[in-house]
């Protein structure tokens, strides 16, 4: 198990086990698992907040009106500086041009297969995506795994990095617990442009597919996730610290799966779509 693999699995509400035996049994040090991200200062802190919130709102700001829009809020900040925490939380715009992360060039990047498809089934197509999720002093990134089709999310991890480890486990236990999709979509960052993570997918005979260079929005369903979690959850419970997130995240994709109707859908929530419980209810 990776470190957030072993993190994840802690649950701090657990009835029977405390947290240092849960620990004992998934090898994980108290140290580790209560660690804090290396933190930013005060006022970096502050500024990536609000560029979270903006970005989540306007993702097609890029780091020149993210300047400019900050600048007009009153906060007097160079586009360089911007630039830098946007690269720094993996923000990048949706809209067509220059992506501020650079993909790793040794790497293969994929064409877009999903160009005109006509998704209409659960396992048809997979997708995933990173973003960065604000503490009250500091911050992580979250990664998911979800269906296309019915926007059920299938697995999901945290990470104070963003190195492809916390992606490849994500992908390999959304694989363990619900088989194999037939196409698997990402963006064309290097934690998807490597072996270890495409190595995985030809291992299972899936597609691969990634977005054109700068489109975020090739990869829509999962950027509405994120507007969704940020907007009901993250920005209203204002996370103190990792296992308080962890916990959160828990109840939050708990909800969001078997709880939560989707629109698309009518009634009918994400597991309902996945689980096939749609087409049932339709032949009725």
């Amino acid at each position: 198990m990776t470190l957030s693999e072993k993190q994840t699995a802690v649950e701090p509400s657990h009835k029977q086990l405390s947290i240092h035996r849960q620990c004992e049994l998934v090898g994980l040090s108290r140290s580790s698992y209560y660690r804090q991200p290396a933190p930013e200062s005060e006022k970096n802190l502050e500024l990536m907040k609000l560029i979270d919130e903006i970005y989540t709102k306007y993702p097609f700001f890029g780091s020149r009106k993210m300047r400019d829009y900050l600048n007009r809020q009153g906060y007097g900040v160079n586009r360089k500086r911007i630039q830098r925490l946007m690269r720094l939380m993996g923000l990048a715009s949706a809209a067509p041009t220059r992506k501020l992360t650079v993909p790793n060039k040794a790497h293969k990047v994929y064409p877009y297969l999903l160009k005109n498809m006509d998704i209409n089934r659960s396992r048809q197509v997979w997708c995933s995506d990173i973003t960065y999720i604000r503490l009250k002093r500091g911050f992580v990134y979250l990664t998911v795994v979800m269906d296309w089709y019915s926007q059920y999310v299938l697995s999901w991890e945290i990470s104070t990095t963003m190195d492809d480890g916390f992606c490849t486990s994500c992908l390999q236990r959304a694989i363990r617990q619900y088989g194999c999709p037939e196409i698997f979509n990402t963006d064309q960052g290097s934690q998807y442009t490597g072996t270890a993570f495409t190595g995985i997918l030809k291992e299972h005979g899936i597609g691969i597919s990634m977005d054109g260079k700068g489109r975020a929005m090739d990869n829509i369903m999962v950027e509405r996730l994120w507007r969704s979690l940020k907007y009901e959850d993250i920005y209203l419970k204002d996370y103190e610290s990792v296992p308080e997130l962890i916990e959160g995240l828990r109840a939050y994709f708990a909800f969001y799966n078997d709880e939560r109707p989707h629109h698309s859908f009518g009634i009918l929530t994400p597991a309902e779509v996945y689980h096939g419980a749609d087409r049932m209810k339709r032949a009725a």
